[in-house]
């Protein structure tokens, strides 16, 4: 039975151009749209990176401080331990310097005697004792002789134990300041990696967050002169309040804010009253962390705010420099230092 073919040199239909440089384009173009399909998709595919925030970065700080503080923790045991370890030292230098003085006596007294028998020689001696001997006393002579004997080797073992204690003493003392130096190394390098490791943290927190000793995690400070006194009021947390007073180590409400913004460079008359006129006002809605808080129709009292309705002050007698609400007194203004 006859089968139906096709005629020679016929193909079925293809549907990529058959010109050669029609071809080209086509796979061009196709690459090009391939390639383009994939930078897409990784564009897609790649996470949006996003900074940490002052909260998140105060997490690693604590996180960094719980690795942190076990070194510091071994840095205080190994500076006690040296402590100890120099008393001892100064304590056994004091008792080889007699030893060695001991020593040296002992050696001198028994060099002095070997010089003279070595001189005079033990056989003349005894000949001279024999010859002057009376009878009766040889027995008490030789005796003599004998002591002398036992002496010299009781001077030789006294020597020889000094020595001995003293070379013990010395390798005592020769660890120890073996171990105080290897100490001393060890203790410098923990403290520069301690060092390194707070500056870095702190470096990473932005310039617009303080996070500092007494105070909780403050945002939005919008000067480097806000910033330098909410620093240096938050360290004086704890510090007594004492009438007058205006640091370093105590302090009233305007000294308090006269002291911290004298770190950052400007003035403040220790007095409230001059401290509201030397200031500039700013709504309450535009106040901002390093403001000045003043309470009271009289102007009586004063805080360093710090944002978030809270404010680092010194309160009254009996109370230290805290970090209090705004809201316990009645608020006369805010007002702007720089």
């Amino acid at each position: 039975m006859p089968v139906a073919t096709l005629p020679p040199q016929r193909h079925a239909p293809d549907r990529l151009p058959t010109r050669p440089g029609g071809l080209r384009r086509f796979v061009r173009t196709l690459v090009t749209l391939s390639a383009a399909a994939v930078v897409g998709a990784g564009l897609l595919a790649a996470p949006a990176y996003a900074a940490p925030t002052p909260e998140e970065i105060e997490a690693q700080i604590d996180k960094q401080w719980e690795q942190l503080e076990p070194t510091i923790e071994k840095y205080n045991e190994v500076r006690s331990q040296l402590k100890v370890n120099q008393k001892k030292s100064a304590d056994l230098e004091k008792k080889i310097q007699p030893l060695a003085l001991q020593s040296d006596m002992a050696m001198n007294r028994i060099g002095a005697l070997a010089s003279r028998h070595y001189m005079t020689g033990p056989s003349q001696e005894i000949g001279a004792l024999l010859v002057s001997a009376k009878p009766g006393t040889l027995a008490e002579q030789i005796g003599l002789l004998d002591r002398l004997a036992a002496h010299q080797r009781k001077e030789l073992q006294g020597v020889l134990a000094i020595q001995a204690k003293y070379e013990t003493e010395k390798q005592k003392l020769d660890a120890l300041i073996t171990s105080q130096t290897q100490q001393e190394k060890d203790l410098a390098a923990k403290k520069v990696k301690i060092d390194a490791e707070i500056k870095r943290l702190r470096a990473s927190m932005p310039k617009t967050v303080v996070s500092a000793p007494g105070c909780p995690l403050i945002k939005g400070v919008i000067s480097k002169a806000a910033n330098t006194a909410i620093k240096t009021a938050c360290a004086q947390v704890g510090d007594p309040y004492v009438w007058a007073a205006a640091g370093p180590d105590a302090f009233d409400c305007s000294g308090l804010t006269q002291y911290a913004y004298k770190a950052a460079g400007i003035h403040l008359t220790h007095f409230t009253g001059k401290q509201w006129s030397e200031t500039t006002e700013v709504s309450r809605s535009d106040a901002r962390p390093g403001d000045l808080v003043f309470f009271f129709a009289d102007l009586h009292h004063v805080g360093l705010y710090l944002g978030n309705g809270i404010m680092v002050h010194a309160p009254t007698f009996n109370k230290p420099v805290q970090v209090a609400s705004i809201h316990h007194m009645p608020i006369a203004g805010f007002r702007r230092p720089y």
